[in-house]
């Protein structure tokens, strides 16, 4: 059983049925499957998108915004995410602290490595907001260089899916799932798992990523005892 976790969640995730938005619903599931881990002893980080609210390469896609201010845009829904994971987490009982690669003091903590150490030793969640705080990086990326940076000994990305396929499983009914998978696999066929940015630096640095469903319930504690059924893991 890991110690330290990071879990990514899509902003998509967020919207529930309508697609847009935060879904309270939602957010409630989320704390409660988060407090399970943390119930159990596990530190956890958290990395959000922005997906649900506003996408950088798509608000810059016909050219009336720039891709940095779009990014920027998208840094920003990332907060306000992670606003909304703080106070669901808050209501259901834990301690939780939101740091921004982006400085906003009036809404959360500046991203200090150190800090963010010392908050998972005291058992607190803390959601990791603003992507990276620079352009052209996804929250992909945000997730693995969180990860790596407070040496979380696993990355989750909690999906709507329970692995990762050959193929599209919503599109074909062959699709094969692949229960296990190299760094350089994942690169070298373009296996979808994260970006290619974000799996680089994952293998630089040793961190293994599961891909999982996050609507199972109990899923996430179960990986984490060590049930890698059901998921799939790139190491």
């Amino acid at each position: 059983m890991v110690k330290r976790v990071l879990v990514k969640f899509s902003g998509e995730a967020l919207a529930g049925k309508e697609g847009y938005g935060i879904d309270t619903k939602i957010l409630n599931y989320i704390a409660g499957e988060i407090k399970e881990l943390v119930d159990n002893g596990v530190e956890v980080g958290i990395v959000v998108g922005g997906g649900n609210i506003i996408r950088g390469v798509t608000a810059a896609a016909d050219g009336i915004i720039k891709r940095t201010s779009g990014d920027y845009m998208g840094m920003l829904a990332t907060v306000i995410n992670g606003v909304a994971i703080q106070e669901a987490l808050e209501h259901a009982g834990l301690e939780a602290r939101l740091q921004s690669a982006i400085d906003m003091h009036e809404i959360g903590e500046a991203f200090i490595v150190r800090r963010a150490r010392r908050h998972l030793e005291k058992g607190r969640v803390v959601i990791f907001a603003g992507g990276t705080g620079n352009p052209y990086f996804t929250t992909d990326t945000a997730a693995t260089l969180r990860a790596s940076e407070i040496e979380a000994d696993l990355l989750i990305k909690a999906t709507k899916v329970d692995g990762v396929y050959d193929k599209d499983p919503a599109k074909f009914d062959d699709a094969v799932k692949l229960e296990a998978l190299t760094y350089d696999q994942a690169l070298n066929d373009h296996i979808r798992v994260m970006d290619d940015t974000s799996i680089a630096l994952a293998k630089e640095n040793n961190l293994p990523i599961v891909v999982c469903n996050m609507f199972e319930k109990g899923n996430l504690l179960a990986i984490i005892k060590g049930d890698m059924s059901l998921c799939s893991i790139v190491k």
